[in-house]
């Protein structure tokens, strides 16, 4: 019975989760109907809820475990804390970043449990903590305008901060990663690259002159080289991404992103004859049965698991995805195409890349340079993480034990993701209220001549419409001008 049911479930959670990623990419639609923008946000909610619910029922069915019970009623509290502490504190929030966000921390739960009923808790522990520290960040984004100016205590923190896990940091698969403080293991590069991404905007900002480039590229060069001589080079690989992105979105000059690129790659070639756990990992991912036995085990297991799961997965509880090692870390998405299927996992994917695409779309709209900058560098970290971690588990591309934010197991990984999360919120309220502060004297200037909202009056209609010739630029409608966060911005009829 429970077999049937565990069988009949996983194509429930797949249906689910398929038409909260439906709701996912249907919500980026312009010019869509603010109620029915919020009732697609309400369903994606009832989606994550019956998933979520399901799962737990599957895994209490099959483990006996009535502790599971308790764990999942506090998880369902945590929940619906974090969506109505959102929707009291910040009514312009994005709605979509809360429930992708509460939904990808509920499917790693659901696979943590499944994996590991202790880790699980320790990450709820954390995530809860997590919250709870960066509630009140998007307020102090979308107010403080100090923050631009911080340049080189950006720069000092960043480099100091790495300099000393260099020197004092614990190995871990041959790489200094962490150091531990008052017993908490803390990895000081998931959060130095969200100080990092400050500073490169920082410097931007200020100026994009050659000698501007010259400084910024030497600066953000010592971080990866710190980064390098501590072997962490997955974290110097997204450092380096993040970099040419904004380096070039800022100059527009292909000849700087073509040199560093090409720099990049001589770095990774000699990567390769420096390190014997990188040619370990490149051989492993050229041909992983070949070196079973040692290097290839974990991409071996990680593609057995894979094709085993098939398009609907074998259901909860009914996998081995224990034989990968670090499968809560470095492999989830492995276990979670095993259990729960290609289709889950492809929709996975879709939802975190929605999450990418919301990002990249705040950072175009965004009128001040310095915040575009930052919206930008924080999308390519959290987008080419994805890319590195799930690109490493397929195959794609060499192992480069990165976690899979938000449902990977990780202290440091998952409050780092809550903050870059919390900054993009502190964006989007920051461009909400720019656009406000806009309207706000076309507003009022319309109730002085007289309108009252239904229609426009002669004085507020295009020329076209009285009759007029169009006046201001060739081409276009009378121009308004004003002034947002430092930045004069046109809005032509």
């Amino acid at each position: 019975m429970v077999h049937l049911i565990t069988e009949l479930s996983k194509y429930t959670m797949i249906i689910l989760f398929a038409l909260y990623t439906y709701q996912c990419f249907s919500s980026l639609k312009r010019n869509v109907d603010p109620e029915r923008q919020a009732r697609k946000f309400q369903k994606q909610v009832v989606y994550m809820y019956l998933f979520h619910l399901n799962a737990y029922a599957v895994m209490v069915l099959a483990t006996k475990n009535m502790d599971l019970i308790k764990f999942y009623l506090e998880q369902v509290a945590f929940f619906a804390a974090v969506q109505i502490c959102y929707a009291l504190f910040y009514k312009r929030v994005s709605k979509l970043i809360v429930n992708n966000m509460c939904m990808l921390m509920c499917i790693g739960f659901v696979m943590l449990t499944r994996l590991s009923y202790e880790h699980a808790v320790k990450q709820f522990a954390i995530a809860v903590i997590s919250v709870a520290a960066t509630m009140l960040i998007p307020f102090f984004i979308s107010r403080l305008k100090f923050i631009r100016s911080l340049t080189w205590i950006y720069a000092l923190a960043g480099i100091t901060m790495l300099g000393v896990v260099a020197v004092l940091g614990a190995v871990s698969h041959g790489a200094k990663l962490s150091f531990s403080v008052a017993g908490v293991t803390v990895q000081p590069s998931e959060f130095i690259k969200i100080i990092f991404v400050f500073f490169v905007a920082s410097m931007f900002y200020e100026s994009t002159e050659f000698s501007q480039v010259v400084k910024a590229t030497i600066v953000a060069g010592l971080h990866v080289v710190i980064l390098v001589i501590s072997k962490d080079l997955g974290a110097g690989l997204i450092y380096f991404i993040a970099y040419m992105v904004m380096l070039y979105v800022a100059t527009r000059n292909l000849y700087y992103f073509g040199g560093g690129m090409l720099c990049g790659a001589v770095a990774s070639v000699a990567a390769y004859f420096l390190f014997h756990h990188v040619r370990v990992r490149v051989v492993a991912w050229q041909d992983p049965l070949a070196v079973f036995e040692n290097a290839g085990n974990q991409v071996s297991n990680s593609l057995f698991a894979i094709g085993t799961g098939g398009w609907f997965g074998m259901g909860l509880n009914q996998g081995m995805p224990y034989k990968i090692p670090e499968v809560k870390q470095d492999f989830i998405f492995s276990a979670v195409s095993e259990e729960l299927g290609g289709i889950f996992a492809i929709c996975l994917v879709l939802v975190c890349a929605s999450c990418f695409l919301m990002f990249l779309n705040i950072a175009m709209q965004m009128k001040d340079f310095f915040y575009k900058l930052v919206a930008l560098g924080l999308g390519t970290i959290y987008g080419f993480q994805i890319f590195l971690s799930i690109g490493g588990d397929i195959k794609c591309i060499p192992s480069t034990g990165v976690t899979l934010p938000l449902v990977s197991y990780g202290g440091s990984s998952l409050l780092s993701t809550m903050i870059i999360f919390s900054v993009i919120q502190g964006l989007y309220l920051l461009r909400e209220r720019g656009e406000e502060e806009f309207l706000r004297p076309r507003k009022k200037a319309a109730r002085k001549s007289g309108q009252t909202g239904a229609g426009r009056t002669k004085a507020r209609q295009k020329p076209q419409e009285r009759g007029e010739k169009p006046k201001g630029r060739k081409g276009g409608g009378a121009a308004y001008e004003e002034t947002i966060h430092g930045t004069k911005v046109q809005d032509f009829d």
